[in-house]
């Protein structure tokens, strides 16, 4: 399956996003409510209608920056959210993404991705960190689809993936995740 920007434009201009929650996550909410440091370097990989994005920005946090194959979801960004720094909003592929972030946010990116990419994408979120930099956000605890997104995956999987390129790295139960997705999600904590 060819999963490339016309396919995401796609779905956005159909209205076919069952991934958008129309606002940022209970479990990210929470942990973006705990962060102190508003200078942090903060990516959002495949952001869609970035209400993450949205919400960092808004609590003060001026160096967050989203990167999706789709202009379709930053037009909605915009429109919600007038003030967001244009330059910050990446059009494109993320693995031709450059830079170095504090934090990487996972909020679906992961599961939209054909499982073969999913060894580069470990490999590219940890070049874009920075030392000690980190990458956090939600995975499903799920099979899900293996034809089409989302893709799902499990515990035991994501250990051997991530394991071998993170230095510390936590995979825990969502304690708080939407009812639609309670019991099927895990909170994904991967440091360099």
């Amino acid at each position: 399956m060819e999963l490339g920007a016309a396919f995401w434009t796609e779905r956005y201009t159909s209205g076919n996003t069952g991934w958008d929650l129309g606002a940022v996550s209970d479990p990210l909410k929470a942990y973006f409510d705990q962060l102190e440091d508003k200078g942090l370097e903060i990516l959002i990989p495949g952001g869609g209608r970035s209400h993450e994005a949205e919400y960092l920005h808004r609590q003060g946090f001026g160096k967050v920056h989203v990167v999706d194959l789709s202009a379709e979801p930053f037009a909605a960004l915009l429109e919600r959210c007038p003030d967001f720094p244009q330059a910050h909003l990446h059009l494109g592929d993320f693995f031709a993404h450059a830079g170095r972030y504090d934090r990487i946010i996972e909020q679906t990116f992961f599961c939209a991705l054909d499982p073969v990419l999913r060894p580069r994408y470990v490999q590219h979120m940890h070049k874009l960190l920075a030392p000690g930099g980190k990458l956090v956000g939600v995975l499903f605890n799920d099979p899900l689809f293996t034809d089409h997104p989302p893709y799902g995956g499990g515990e035991k999987e994501y250990q051997q993936l991530f394991s071998p390129v993170f230095s510390r790295l936590k995979l825990e139960p969502c304690h708080n995740s939407i009812k639609p997705r309670a019991g099927r999600e895990l909170w994904i904590q991967a440091v360099k």
